[in-house]
């Protein structure tokens, strides 16, 4: 299937995170957070493992104290994508994360303290010239913001990402990546609304504390597929109550959807209906399983008809489109063959592979 970006991307600075580049047109990548304990940095480097081999793009690990920065240096010699430092209250660890090689600085400004605290960090930052992500959340903002507003409203998450800009800017630093993040969804949509009518730095898009899986994943596609979808956006990371791979997968199906990235298979199946003959749903979430390792970008209809089956399955990459016990093999429009339902899903995969040998083949001709 042709990938195609009718989406216009509000144009904002670029800043790179090691050597990967955010904002400025760049393509949105996906991150994610380490759940284990950073100074545990056996476990820490299993997860990073997994999640690198999901496609995570950027890392970010909690450094809640001087066992986990000093665990840093460690862990980043090992790792392939950029690593972020997530500091909350302790400044001093910011500056221990600097000295460690880390690739970005996470802060909170409504927990890291008195105004010298943030100038040292910004100050450090700046020397090793590494950018900063101003984090605004709702559940922390400053008191006196709480108390000018009453509660968290847009204007009070903008107002706090404004007053460290603000502060940063005196510095001459401009290295900044901007996150305004609630567990409300409405809340955080309309917050990145107008802090992107005032200003063009990139935007970490995310709903915070999102919850389990199933909820977690309809709160985040709503609220970062909604701003996305305006062309606001230019990183994402999906915060949910599981095992962080689950998040980029979720991730990159957002992007996907909007078609803003083609990292991977997308499938496409029918709701099924009284006129199914094959137990379509559980072909659909094994397929599902067996795809999720699939790199190479294609589209995979799996179709329980004739009513649509037979067109959606001529559309994609590679389809199927069932009768009554079998259905019709597709590549690229092309009938292939018929096949049981028994052998359907092992013949898909057939043809997935191939399919992935030719992209690479052709892509290595191209290099040639």
């Amino acid at each position: 299937m042709e990938f195609t970006n009718p989406i216009e991307k509000r144009n904002t600075r670029q800043v790179m995170v090691g050597d990967v580049p955010i904002g400025g047109g760049a393509p949105i990548p996906v991150q994610s957070m380490t759940t284990t304990k950073t100074d545990n940095i056996e476990d820490t480097l299993r997860q990073v493992e997994r999640l690198e081999e999901a496609g995570c793009q950027i890392i970010r690990m909690a450094v809640p104290n001087e066992q986990a920065a000093k665990a840093l240096p460690l862990i980043k010699k090992r790792m392939t994508v950029p690593l972020v430092a997530d500091i909350h209250f302790n400044y001093r660890l910011a500056l221990m994360a600097v000295d460690a090689g880390v690739d970005k600085i996470r802060i909170n400004p409504g927990n890291i303290g008195k105004r010298e605290r943030i100038e040292a960090v910004i100050e450090k930052v700046k020397e090793a010239e590494l950018p900063i992500r101003i984090g605004v959340n709702a559940g922390s903002l400053e008191k006196d913001l709480i108390e000018k507003y009453g509660f968290p409203i847009p204007e009070a998450m903008v107002e706090s990402a404004e007053r460290h800009i603000k502060l940063c800017k005196e510095f001459d630093f401009e290295d900044i990546i901007v996150s305004l993040k609630s567990s409300d969804t409405q809340l955080m949509v309309d917050s990145y609304r107008l802090f992107s009518k005032r200003y063009n730095y990139p935007l970490h898009l995310g709903v915070t504390e999102a919850g389990p899986t199933w909820s977690g994943t309809i709160k985040s596609a709503v609220g970062i597929g909604t701003l996305l979808s305006e062309g606001i956006g230019d990183t994402i990371r999906i915060s949910l109550t599981d095992d962080p791979v689950e998040e980029v997968r979720v991730g990159f199906e957002i992007l996907k959807s909007l078609g803003l990235a083609s990292n991977g298979a997308t499938i496409v199946a029918c709701p099924t209906c009284g006129r199914l003959e094959v137990d379509l749903i559980k072909i659909a979430n094994v397929m599902e399983e067996r795809l999720k390792d699939v790199k190479t970008p294609l589209t995979v209809a799996l179709m329980g008809c004739a009513v649509n089956g037979p067109g959606e399955a001529k559309h994609a990459d590679l389809g199927i489109a069932f009768g009554k016990g079998s259905g019709h093999l597709y590549k690229k429009g092309v009938t292939l063959e018929k096949v049981k339902e028994s052998d359907a899903i092992d013949r898909l995969m057939e043809l997935v592979r191939e399919y992935e040998e030719e992209v690479t083949k052709n892509r290595n001709n191209h290099k040639e």
